[in-house]
C-alpha cells in the first residue's frame, strides 16, 4: 500500500479551549455508555507520528492522540464505500500561560481506488493510455479541533489523483482551497478498552463543498467531469474511527 505522510511540528494554537475533538468526545460519554465487548479487540497503535511539544510544558499534561478510521467518501457523482484506512496524529495539552495548545502531528493514509474511474487521453490523441484512477488523503494544512457537543471542530483535506496517465500534482482541494470537513459525531462513544485507553465513535459530515481537481495536464477537464466536479452539495463522508492517547512523560524519549 502505498503512504503519505504529512508531518508538522511548528502549528501551536492558542486558545481559551482548545481542546482536542476526540478528547472533548470522549469525556463526554464514556460515563454513559459503558465498555464495548469483550470480544472485540483493541486496535494496534504507533505513536512514532507524535509531535515535538513546546517548550517548557508539563509532558505528564500533554497527550499524543492517534485516531485511525474507514469509512465512505462521496465527492461529486463518485462515491468511495471503503476507504482505505486513515491514521490522524496530534497532540494537545496546557502551555506554560495557562491556554490550550495543539500541535499537528501526521496524517497516513493509503490510495483507495475509484468505482469506474477509468481514465484515457483525450480523443484524437494516439496511443491512449488507460489505468485506473485512486484517492489518496492527504492534510490540507489547517486545522482547529474546538469541539462543543457533538460538533467536532475543522480539519482540512485534500485527495491526491493517482492513475498512469496523471501526473503527480493533480490534487483535489490544493493550495490554499483545502477542502473543509466539520465532523458531527452520530451516536454514542463507547470504550473498546481502558488499558490501553480505546473509544471507538462515528461521525459524518454532508455539506462540504469539493473542488475541482487541479495540475492534472491535460486530462484534468476529463478527470473533473467524470468525477461531477467542482461540487456544492451532495457531498459526504462517514467515517467510523478508534481513538486512543498517551501522555508525552508514557512515550520513549525523542532522539
Amino acid at each position: 500500500m502505498q503512504i503519505t505522510t504529512d508531518k508538522r511540528t511548528s502549528a501551536v494554537r492558542r486558545g481559551a479551549a482548545g481542546i482536542a475533538f476526540a478528547a472533548v468526545l470522549a469525556a463526554a460519554t464514556v460515563t454513559a455508555t459503558g465498555v464495548a465487548s469483550a470480544a472485540e479487540p483493541a486496535p494496534s497503535y504507533d505513536f512514532g507520528d507524535c509531535p515535538a511539544i513546546p517548550a517548557g510544558v508539563d509532558a505528564a499534561r500533554w497527550k499524543c492522540e492517534v485516531l485511525t478510521a474507514t469509512g465512505s467518501l462521496t465527492l461529486g457523482s463518485r462515491t468511495l464505500p471503503e476507504l482505505s484506512p486513515m491514521t490522524i496524529t496530534h497532540a494537545e495539552g496546557p502551555l506554560p500561560d495557562g491556554t490550550d495548545g495543539q500541535v499537528w502531528g501526521a496524517l497516513r493514509g493509503g490510495p483507495t481506488a475509484v468505482p469506474g474511474g477509468i481514465l484515457g487521453t483525450p480523443a484524437g490523441h494516439h496511443n491512449p493510455r488507460l489505468g485506473q484512477l485512486s484517492l489518496r488523503p492527504e492534510y490540507g494544512g489547517r486545522s482547529d479541533f474546538y469541539s462543543v457537543g457533538d460538533d467536532m471542530g475543522l480539519f482540512t483535506l485534500r485527495f491526491r489523483a493517482v492513475g498512469p496517465a496523471l501526473p503527480d500534482g493533480c490534487v483535489i482541494g490544493a493550495g490554499e482551497a483545502p477542502i473543509e470537513i466539520r465532523l458531527k459525531r452520530t451516536g454514542k462513544s463507547q470504550w473498546v478498552s481502558k488499558n490501553p485507553p480505546v473509544i471507538k465513535f462515528d461521525a459524518r459530515d454532508d455539506a462540504f463543498t469539493a473542488p475541482a481537481a487541479t495540475g492534472c495536464g491535460p486530462l484534468g477537464r476529463l478527470l473533473n467531469d467524470r468525477l461531477g466536479l467542482p461540487a456544492a452539495t451532495g457531498n459526504s463522508i462517514a467515517l467510523s474511527a478508534h481513538y486512543t492517547f498517551k501522555t508525552y512523560d508514557q512515550l520513549p524519549p525523542r532522539p
